[in-house]
């Protein structure tokens, strides 16, 4: 049997390294971001009890997924019962499926939804402080007292957005994918926008102890090099070469006392020289083939 404080601090920690993942798994399947969020919060409520019952699952972030689907299912049950509408009742054969299989192989890796995710939160549908509002409170796990304080509004604010954001997601239909190549165009600013973001939390953490949160960057460095895949779009080359290089020298920027390091005093050691490189080439492919947007732009003067 674990302590209670030693239960809390791992599964914060999983929380914070895992929520994104579990929350997109669970929004494709679910279909609705309130009760996905809703079901992953009753998991985390029954792991407090089970962890220090039977100590730390091996594979905690499988764990909370399986329990919060089981947790999902209970409800949709209970609404199908009530209402017996068809897509309720399509939705509870689908997780049913889903958890089952779960079930008969524990350490099933969580299927990776985030970039489809994130399309769903930049459809032009939702304006753009929407957008990135609910994709900060879904991938990123952020509270919406930390969205309000980066965006300089009243919590109320950001609250209202995020309500009003999700109903349109529901009510419209919009569906969760990523769109075709040609449909790309019309969201990708915004999907840059939000990338850039992700990185920016964890850049320079608006909450948790650390003033950094290197899981965000590898996040939005990993999202992406996801994007330059999808599309040749100069800009995303851009903006990966500044998250790169940027994030080269996460390492040197604080001592260790926490204290912000500047530039030039900074240990060169320990900046990261293999994203250097791979942050130089990303821009000089990006550049030359238009003209440089502001991704560019600032990836050229960090380099």
């Amino acid at each position: 049997m674990s302590s209670d404080r030693s239960i809390e601090t791992c599964l914060a920690g999983v929380y914070r390294e895992n929520a994104g993942q579990v929350l997109s798994a669970l929004i494709a399947q679910l279909r609705d971001f309130d009760l996905a969020e809703d079901a992953l919060q009753d998991a985390l409520s029954a792991a407090l009890v089970a962890w220090r019952r039977d100590g730390t699952p091996d594979n905690p972030a499988a764990w909370l997924l399986t329990v919060a689907r089981r947790r999902a299912l209970d409800r949709l049950r209970r609404i199908a019962v009530r209402n017996a509408p068809e897509n309720v009742q399509a939705i509870v054969d689908d997780l049913e499926h889903a958890t089952a299989a779960e079930d008969a192989e524990a350490d099933q890796p969580i299927p990776d939804e985030r970039l489809r995710l994130i399309f769903t939160c930049c459809n032009p549908a939702l304006n753009q402080p929407a957008q990135v509002a609910l994709t900060l409170r879904t991938l990123c796990g952020l509270s919406t007292r930390a969205i309000a304080r980066a965006f300089l509004v009243p919590e109320a604010t950001i609250a209202q957005r995020l309500v009003r954001a999700k109903n349109k997601i529901r009510v419209a239909g919009i569906p969760y994918q990523v769109p075709a190549p040609p449909f790309l165009a019309g969201r990708l600013d915004a999907v840059l926008a939000t990338i850039y973001f992700i990185f920016n939390e964890g850049y320079a953490a608006t909450e948790g102890d650390s003033p950094t949160r290197a899981d965000l960057c590898e996040e939005a460095i990993r999202l992406g090099r996801l994007m330059c895949h999808l599309t040749p779009a100069p800009e995303a080359g851009g903006l990966l070469a500044l998250m790169l290089l940027h994030d080269s020298r996460r390492e040197a920027r604080r001592d260790k006392d926490g204290a912000m390091v500047a530039l030039d005093t900074q240990d060169r050691s320990l900046w990261d020289i293999a994203k250097i490189d791979e942050g130089i080439r990303m821009l000089r492919a990006a550049l030359g083939r238009n003209r440089p947007g502001p991704y560019q732009i600032q990836a050229a003067i960090s380099a």
